[in-house]
């Protein structure tokens, strides 16, 4: 199966550039791609994981109301997106559940950051998936961490997927900088060895990220937009005709509990 996720949050990147994006327009770049993101699904008839940071949810309730309704997963990516405390952890789960009315049993931190694994627990999640098993200059070092799901404190850690020899990340900025044939080989080897693989994007990436007002660099902003949801779409479809099926995260995590109790 491919975990296939999405972290949708405030549009708070090119504030790392040094630009200034007001908040109304953060939330309309997101809001824009979630739903070139939802219809996509649709089209594929597949399902997939939302991890909603609660700043997005509570001023675009709309958006997560159709999340849930077209048989989404709803999962936390914190509060607040460039601002994060361990408090926050159990605020996003219950204002995403007050909102939605879905249960929220899955949690990725924002950048990929450290989590406070037992605050996590204490919480009610059950999954973290906030661990990019690699290294990435200037971000994190995760060269120590199991490269596949583990169970860590209680709760499930499930990894981005990584290939297997080199850990070479098969993340957002793969597919939007190396060819796809290449992107494929690399994802098919990993799903075999692995028996699954663990993806994610963001809303953002489907829509045009080379606006000067954004700063963004070249390798973020080359093939955003309508290029990055041909790629992303043909990527489904290929995978799709080769059998390969595609899951929300917490059927994963569901099954991992289940082999526990028995």
């Amino acid at each position: 199966m491919i975990l296939l996720s999405f972290d949708v949050e405030e549009f708070d990147l090119p504030l790392e550039y040094g630009k200034t994006l007001d908040f109304e327009r953060q939330l309309n770049v997101s809001t824009q791609g979630t739903i070139t993101i939802l219809d996509m699904l649709q089209r594929r008839g597949i399902k997939a994981t939302f991890f909603v940071t609660a700043n997005y949810a509570v001023n675009r309730p709309e958006i997560i109301a159709r999340i849930v309704n077209e048989g989404h997963e709803l999962a936390s990516h914190g509060y607040y997106h460039s601002d994060f405390k361990d408090e926050h952890l159990l605020q996003s789960k219950l204002a995403l559940e007050q909102l939605s009315g879905a249960t929220v049993s899955g949690f990725r931190m924002a950048r990929m950051m450290p989590v406070n694994l037992a605050e996590l627990k204490n919480s009610g999640y059950t999954y973290n998936s906030s661990i990019n098993p690699t290294w990435l200059p200037g971000r994190y070092n995760h060269l120590d961490k199991p490269r596949t799901r583990y169970m860590e404190q209680g709760t499930l850690q499930l990894p981005s997927s990584v290939t297997p020899a080199m850990r070479f990340p098969l993340f957002w900025l793969s597919f939007h900088n190396l060819p796809m044939w290449l992107v494929k080989q690399m994802c098919y080897r990993t799903y075999k060895k692995d028996g699954y693989l663990n993806i994610y994007f963001h809303p953002w990436e489907f829509t045009d990220l080379k606006n000067p007002d954004y700063g963004l660099p070249s390798y973020i902003s080359r093939n955003s937009g309508n290029a990055f949801t041909e790629r992303i779409e043909g990527f489904i479809k290929w995978a799709q005709e080769i059998g390969i099926g595609f899951e929300r995260t917490d059927v994963l995590n569901n099954d991992m509990i289940a082999a526990e109790v028995v």
